[in-house]
């Protein structure tokens, strides 16, 4: 039996929440110590909720802020935040209520507090942007909130945040959940596509929970969100780390700071995770930026994943009558697999799965195909296998000859993991041709089943290690 979207324990919990503009996502930065949230002075930047487990096993969660106006948000996204708000007060057992000192109490901080003292939780009332000691005193009006004592901080400067650190460092002092943790390594995941292929749809689904927010406009997704859930398949049991980020436009097409801001978050999160699910649109194909990406995710030395969504739609819009041309819907789909590789020819090594946010289809293929990756990619292969395999390579097919002499390979050591590396101690590195690499590459890669995986070489020539000259 398979189950998704079921939290991992951590020793507790603590939302941000507040109006907009308020500091929440600067603040949420200084705590966790980088920056995650987007900081940016126009109200409502932050969307979704953005969570991050700090070292001593605190869960930080920035929201969404509360309010905004009709003219901030159309209704759907607006109510979509909300939502989100809700999900972390509901979801937590402590909360930050973030208030903006220099702005005073509003109608809005008074329906906050009302809404948070209902709530049951534990309530700490925050007044940031207390940016000097001429300041302090702009507290004291908080107090009508009703929520007790107010600490006073500044995300900008640093100040109270020994405080809030206290805070924390309390809670992560109490007796974790019940139950054993299994000992088994986590594996992180990343959706990476451009704007409105489905990349927060397929998270959902894979955490069976409304954790990302949807809208039919491209761009709703602005932070990259991390979740952690598990999968059970048969009697085992996987950690997931699930990272949704934002859709990656070309560059010419980029037209806010905000934007900006989140195509960094999105480049930044491959940098953290083992497994690239690069998702492309069934119905509008292989386009330019599908290309970069992977071209991207390939020099990053990742495992890759390709992901066709919306095939249910493009089924559809085969029609019966075209799709007899076909003796069945796989040898279809072989074609288009066929077109895509034709389009990202090195995608021949890696794994295409046909998938549909909407209806389920292949969304299990994609959790297993994931664990074949990070075991295959977590392999350790011994020195003595891989010089035999190398030798008998070359045998079949020694390297050709210039001017009299060939590249040859002396010894190889498998030399670390995500990317799987091999160090290569060779005459000449030069005289390796590109074709000789890749047919190297090949045999290496179907001799230790590394479908799917990145292989990098590392060269060490004979004059490096002796320091002697080689013709």
């Amino acid at each position: 039996m398979e189950s998704y979207g079921e939290s991992r324990g951590v020793k507790a919990s603590i939302a941000l929440v507040g109006r907009p503009n308020v500091g929440k996502s600067r603040l949420f930065n200084r705590l966790t110590g980088r920056r995650i949230s987007i900081v940016h002075d126009q109200p409502g930047t932050t969307r979704d909720v953005v969570i991050e487990e700090l070292p001593n096993g605190v869960t930080l969660m920035d929201t969404g802020g509360i309010g905004l106006g009709e003219s901030q948000e159309n209704a759907d996204v607006r109510g979509a935040v909300e939502e989100q708000v809700d999900f972390a007060i509901g979801a937590t057992e402590v909360i930050f209520f973030i208030v903006d000192a220099r702005a005073g109490c509003t109608p809005f901080d008074y329906e906050i507090a009302e809404k948070l003292r209902t709530s049951g939780k534990k309530i700490y009332l925050i007044a940031n942007k207390i940016d000097s000691e001429k300041e302090i005193d702009r507290g004291d009006i908080f107090h009508n909130l009703g929520l007790g004592e107010v600490t006073l901080a500044s995300a900008e400067h640093g100040y109270g945040e020994e405080v809030l650190r206290k805070i924390i460092d309390h809670y992560a002092s109490q007796e974790p959940p019940k139950g054993e943790q299994p000992s088994i390594p986590t594996i992180k995941i990343c959706l990476l596509g451009r704007p409105n292929v489905g990349k927060s749809s397929i998270s959902n689904v894979l955490l069976k929970k409304n954790r990302s927010i949807i809208h039919e406009n491209a761009g709703t997704t602005r932070d990259a969100i991390r979740c952690d859930f598990t999968f059970e398949e048969g009697e085992r049991k996987y950690l997931f780390r699930l990272i949704d980020t934002a859709g990656l436009r070309e560059k010419r097409k980029i037209d806010s700071s905000v934007e900006f801001f989140s195509t960094l978050r999105s480049i930044d999160a491959m940098g953290e995770t083992d497994i690239v699910l690069l998702i492309v649109d069934a119905l509008s194909g292989i386009r330019r930026q599908d290309k970069k990406l992977m071209d991207r995710i390939l020099r990053e030395g990742k495992c890759l994943m390709l992901l066709v969504n919306k095939w249910d739609l493009a089924l559809k819009a085969v029609g019966e009558n075209q799709l007899s041309a076909y003796r069945s819907i796989e040898e279809f789909q072989k074609k288009f697999r066929g077109a895509v590789e034709g389009e990202l020819f090195a995608l021949s090594q890696f794994p295409i799965i046909f998938l549909s946010a909407q209806t389920g289809y292949g969304i299990r293929d994609v959790l297993n195909t994931a664990i074949c990756l990070f075991e295959r990619a977590s392999q350790n292969i011994s020195t003595g296998k891989l010089n035999r395999v190398i030798q008998d390579l070359m045998d079949r097919h020694p390297p050709a000859a210039s001017s009299g002499r060939s590249f040859k390979i002396y010894y190889a050591v498998h030399s670390g993991t995500f990317p799987f590396r091999m160090k290569i101690f060779c005459n000449r590195r030069q005289r390796l041709s590109e074709p000789y690499e890749r047919y190297l590459e090949k045999g290496i890669r179907e001799a230790f089943d590394l479908f799917g995986c990145p292989l990098k070489f590392e060269f060490v020539d004979k004059e490096v290690r002796y320091g002697e000259k080689t013709a």
